[in-house]
């Protein structure tokens, strides 16, 4: 897997890891682009800690700011980044998906107990 892909998918793991910037992306996901301050009135936070899970979720680039009426800065939802979070999840699908196949068999067998008859004719003819 591309480096690449590994830092992006690290930094939006890092960035879903707060409860409230998921809040603010989810907000942003169901309202549309919207300002800060509007954010703000929605959500159990501040004005002063949105802007600073904002700033951290378009370093990111989960968001962009765009400027709007009045010089005021409004928010938009960017999926770019999610969707190499959701591919490199699907490559470690992928990865783990044999290993774990073949587990699953090997279980199923042992918990079906040993094919004895096989065995014991073989070993009636050698003995």
């Amino acid at each position: 897997m591309p480096h690449d892909i590994e830092a992006i998918a690290e930094q939006v793991f890092t960035a879903l890891a707060d409860p409230s910037r998921r809040a603010i992306l989810a907000a942003l996901a169901s309202g549309g682009p919207t300002t800060a301050t509007d954010l703000a009135d929605g959500l159990p936070i501040t004005r002063q800690a949105i802007a600073k899970h904002l700033t951290l979720l378009a370093e990111v680039g989960l968001v962009t700011a765009e400027p709007g009426e009045r010089r005021r800065v409004r928010y938009r939802l960017r999926s770019a980044p999610m969707q190499v979070a959701q591919q490199f999840l699907a490559a470690l699908a992928r990865d783990w998906d044999g290993p774990l196949d073949a587990l699953q068999d090997h279980l199923d067998r042992s918990a079906r107990g040993p094919a004895t008859a096989p065995l014991r004719e073989k070993r009636g003819h050698q003995g």
